[in-house]
């Protein structure tokens, strides 16, 4: 009897599990990948759009073999996904040949949306090198956004980013995969900045 018990209260458990958040893999019609994980280390659950390429097609006027990417990740603190404390924005720009850096003077990042730019501060290189290596043909900025600053940039019709004096315009699976990044929050309403 108490091993049918046990076995009973284990399939309960397996069947009626709590929701919590789960390790899950997002592909819509925007190609671009979502996944929502949570960071025992951090004590927090991450929602990320996976690097998406944006523009292969070089900067406006300058460096035509040049690709531009994105990555976007929101931190939410604990085992929810239902308020967001900050939103990390990389910009990672790469070339066949060589990247041209941007020195700390050309790193400010300004997105210029459907009815404003919004200035959102100074983008740090971010290395994924392995210790004594240098690779000249990816550049990795990052910037810590607002959730509220997020939410604009992902309702906007038109998207243009620019850092320095780089400037790229994100095209409509880009904006669709934030759209779809940001519906993931359940409840984004009462999701503080």
């Amino acid at each position: 009897m108490k091993k049918l018990a046990i076995i009973l209260s284990c399939a309960s458990i397996l069947c009626f599990h709590p929701a919590g958040v789960k390790p899950q893999d997002k592909n819509a019609n925007h190609g671009g990948k979502i996944e929502t994980r949570y960071d025992g280390f951090n004590y927090e659950t991450v929602m990320r759009l996976r690097k998406m390429k944006v523009n292969c097609d070089g900067f406006k006027d300058k460096f035509k073999d040049a690709c531009v990417s994105i990555e976007v990740s929101l931190h939410c603190p604990g085992q929810q996904i239902n308020y967001v404390g900050h939103v990390t924005f990389q910009v990672v720009f790469e070339n066949k040949d060589w990247v041209h850096f941007h020195g700390p003077d050309q790193r400010e990042l300004s997105v210029v949306t459907d009815t404003e730019t919004l200035r959102l501060g100074r983008m740090t290189p971010v290395s994924k090198n392995t210790p004594g290596s240098w690779d000249t043909k990816v550049e990795i900025l990052e910037a810590k956004i607002p959730y509220q600053t997020f939410k604009k940039i992902a309702a906007a019709e038109s998207v243009e980013i620019q850092v320095g004096k780089s400037a790229v315009e994100l095209r409509e699976k880009n904006r669709a995969a934030l759209k779809d990044l940001n519906n993931g929050v359940l409840s984004s309403e009462t999701s503080r900045q």
